[in-house]
């Protein structure tokens, strides 16, 4: 085995062009009170390795042009279609009428493992949240689900970037397994 060449991986890559006519998966993300710049341009990024349909940027989610941003989406700015909407419900209610399930990443009561995502959740709105006290009541209530990362060890939470990176990978499996 050899890692591939940075002249391979550019041959692999599609280019803004082809991304911007390419078929995307029907999976939007949603962002509530996200505070950290890096996390949503880290985010963005996620987004675009995982050809996310829209990410929605509400409440006090910074949004491009930020150069804190630019720093880790590293241009995926440019290439996922994304919007800032003030209210978290007029974003939920979006993607509701174009036919997306919404579930929140949260952990709660009567949540589902991000395991047992299935083509009957799809298409799907994941709702992520603030770093420190999470998504609000108000979207959960909103939601039609809660999705939960397992955890094994002592720590119940993990930084909102690595969880959309972790969440979107389980959701476009899902997906890709039920084609």
């Amino acid at each position: 085995m050899q890692k591939l060449t940075h002249a391979e991986l550019l041959e692999k890559r599609l280019s803004e062009e082809e991304l911007s006519t390419s078929k995307r998966f029907p999976v939007r993300v949603i962002l509530d009170d996200v505070r950290s710049l890096y996390n949503v341009g880290s985010i963005f990024r996620t987004c675009d390795a995982y050809r996310v349909e829209h990410l929605y940027l509400c409440g006090f989610t910074p949004a491009p042009p930020r150069a804190e941003i630019a720093k880790t989406a590293l241009g995926a700015d440019r290439t996922v279609p994304w919007t800032a909407i003030a209210k978290i419900e007029d974003a939920i209610s979006v993607c509701r009428e174009a036919g997306h399930q919404i579930y929140t990443l949260e952990i709660a009561h009567g949540s589902l493992s991000i395991h047992d995502v299935s083509s009957q959740n799809m298409p799907i709105t994941i709702i992520l949240g603030n770093e420190l006290v999470g998504v609000r009541e108000q979207a959960i209530h909103l939601s039609d689900g809660i999705l939960e990362i397992p955890m094994y060890g002592t720590k119940h939470s993990l930084n909102v970037a690595v969880s959309a990176g972790i969440v979107l990978d389980a959701v476009v499996s899902a997906y890709l397994r039920s084609r």
